[in-house]
């Protein structure tokens, strides 16, 4: 019950009933329309391919503040900013002794995810995003903030070839 709750806060709402369907279907247009752009989360269309929305996953290392929990989340807020993008909200836990820090930015169009290991200077970060979002304008954030030494940037375009 504590599990389901918890999940819950987060957004994520667990069947109680598998048996029972819970169907329900989107179809969008490769070129958003004026309700999609409200939506901000609709399939997009680049460089010919079509697709539910761009992932890409950041590594920092030498990374600053990662262990200050307020720092986080401002950072956080100013990469939706950012982005374009809507947040619907944050949860981050600090954990002892090391200081680290792990959460998400739920967002309507995704999510952004961090985990911290402020003992080596390291934050690994999720950055999903779909529709109109600008999830790129988000790493420039994180090297504005965190003023990584290196930061590495891997993309991957989730539900291509639909």
């Amino acid at each position: 019950m504590a599990r389901t709750r918890a999940l819950f806060q987060l957004g994520i709402d667990l069947d109680e009933n598998p048996s029972a369907s819970k169907t329900e279907e989107h179809i969008t247009a490769a070129h958003p329309t004026l309700e999609d752009e409200e939506r901000k989360d609709f399939f997009i269309e680049r460089d010919g391919e079509r697709f539910a929305g761009t992932h890409l996953i950041v590594d920092l290392w030498g990374a600053e503040r990662i262990d200050d929990l307020s720092y986080v989340e401002d950072t956080l807020r100013e990469c939706v900013d950012a982005a374009e993008a809507t947040l619907l909200h944050i949860h981050l836990h600090h954990f002892t002794p090391n200081d680290g820090i792990s959460g998400v930015a739920v967002l309507a169009e995704s999510h952004i995810s961090i985990h911290s290991w402020p003992e080596s200077g390291y934050a690994a970060l999720d950055i999903f995003m779909c529709g109109g979002a600008k999830p790129h304008r988000a790493v420039a954030v994180l090297r504005d903030r965190f003023k990584p030494d290196h930061v590495a940037v891997t993309e991957h375009r989730r539900g291509s070839g639909l």
